[in-house]
């Protein structure tokens, strides 16, 4: 896409090295913005009133349908999109819980949702160690996670969350305490280590002395974020598990790279791998034996993925696009049918260079999409017009529930998700003086 507004390494090569480079910009749409169609041969510009209303990045793989006018365009009257990918789980049940308890209220399908279903917790945000951190808020997390707090029926409700996943931006951004004097910052001499004035541990230990109660209980997944002390580039290498302190000492915590894929299998059965940071080959969906695939044997699994990243590629791709008609939800719903989760790198979103695969490109259709980081929860579930066919020839529905988690710095918002039916609960977590109140939704 040709933005006047979006930046130029060459002008920044070229940009006098005296002079500060500018702020970056909230947005690099505008109406003076022309869509690019390119490949091998070269590019064209693309017009029409199909083209102006598309919801369209720099970097998407696409097909169009038109006609070229006289002045050298390209007239758009169709758009093909690559559409969503193969899902594995599609048409495969996860089986129905066999105990009895309390009923659970839901926002949506709650007339579908049994009273024992296992849920998964989602959450990003944290800012430990932030300006103004939420240290009441995440204690009393803790604590409805672990089940110490609230009535019976809320903690038994607290008993049915199997996993928690964190979604970036768990330690808040460095806050230095700098002297000044005379208007000038006062450089101190320091031998070893660390200079107490810029840097505390404190964040750290009390971010990892959580992640210890909790892990006590279930299953942690912890991702980096942009205010995480992680590299920039995408994919994010996870944490060092050192950090950690007793946390690192139990097998139910699992540091993981931005972005991760994270399958599941019910309690009674065993996951095929509890969490993989790259695409899954096509080999994992569907496992053989003898020859012979096992959907054919009859031991299909069920199983549910969970795609996670902090939220990087939707925030930039959020300054493509002019806002509203088009908001975030859109966009990521867009990466489905794009097949890829952030086109935008490396044009203005940093990512490792690879040369034989993209690690970015989305192989297969999760069950749970979820992009951490954003200003507002959202959520909805996206169903495929174009289903996809077992091994016994049935017409399966590809559907994903795409979650925008966000912060829980900000809002308290700690969101569940039932593993069987989709269905979303929300639960937000306040204390006195927060903006934002507390209850269920």
């Amino acid at each position: 896409m040709d933005m006047p507004l979006k930046p130029n390494v060459l002008e920044d090569v070229a940009r006098d090295r005296s002079l500060p480079a500018p702020p970056p910009r909230e947005k690099f749409y505008s109406d003076e913005d022309s869509i690019m169609l390119e490949d091998e041969s070269g590019r064209i510009c693309l017009v029409g009133d199909r083209i102006r209303s598309a919801c369209l990045v720099t970097g998407v793989i696409l097909g169009a349908l038109g006609i070229e006018t006289h002045n050298g365009d390209f007239e758009v009257v169709d758009l093909c999109y690559p559409g969503m990918a193969p899902q594995p789980s599609a048409g495969i049940e996860w089986p129905a819980p066999t105990i009895g308890g309390d009923a659970m209220d839901v926002d949506e399908s709650a007339s579908t949702s049994a009273p024992s279903d296992e849920w998964v917790a989602l959450v990003s945000g944290l800012e430990v160690g932030s300006t103004n951190p939420s240290d009441g808020q995440i204690q009393m997390l803790a604590e409805y996670l672990t089940a110490e707090i609230s009535s019976p029926e809320e903690q038994s409700q607290a008993a049915r969350i199997s996993r928690l996943i964190i979604a970036g931006n768990s330690l808040g951004a460095p806050t230095g305490n700098t002297d000044v004097v005379n208007g000038d910052s006062e450089r101190k001499s320091r031998r070893y280590g660390n200079d107490a004035s810029s840097f505390t541990p404190h964040p750290t230990q009390n971010l990892a002395a959580h992640l210890t109660d909790v892990c006590r209980s279930m299953p942690v997944h912890l991702l980096p974020g942009p205010s995480d002390p992680a590299a920039t580039i995408l994919p994010q290498q996870p944490l060092p598990r050192a950090m950690f302190g007793g946390a690192s000492h139990y097998a139910t915590f699992s540091s993981e790279s931005n972005p991760t894929y994270i399958h599941l299998a019910p309690n009674d059965l065993p996951a095929q791998s509890s969490s993989r940071a790259s695409q899954p080959s096509a080999s994992s969906s569907k496992p053989k034996a003898n020859g012979t695939s096992a959907a054919s044997q009859g031991t299909i699994r069920p199983t549910r993925t969970i795609f996670v990243h902090s939220g990087q590629p939707v925030d930039d791709m959020f300054k493509y696009v002019p806002s509203p008609p088009i908001s975030r939800m859109t966009l990521a719903e867009a990466t489905l049918k794009w097949r890829h989760m952030a086109p935008t790198a490396p044009d203005t979103l940093w990512c490792h260079p690879y040369f034989a695969r993209d690690p970015f490109v989305i192989t297969q259709t999760p069950d749970v999409y979820v992009v951490g980081n954003q200003p507002a929860f959202a959520t909805r579930l996206v169903r495929d017009d174009e289903q996809d066919e077992d091994e016994s020839g049935a017409r399966a529905e590809k559907r994903c529930r795409i979650v925008l988690l966000p912060s829980f710095k900000d809002s308290g918002t700690l969101v569940l998700v039932n593993l069987r039916t989709l269905a979303v609960r929300r639960v937000q977590f306040a204390v006195e003086g927060m903006n934002g109140g507390g209850g269920e939704t």
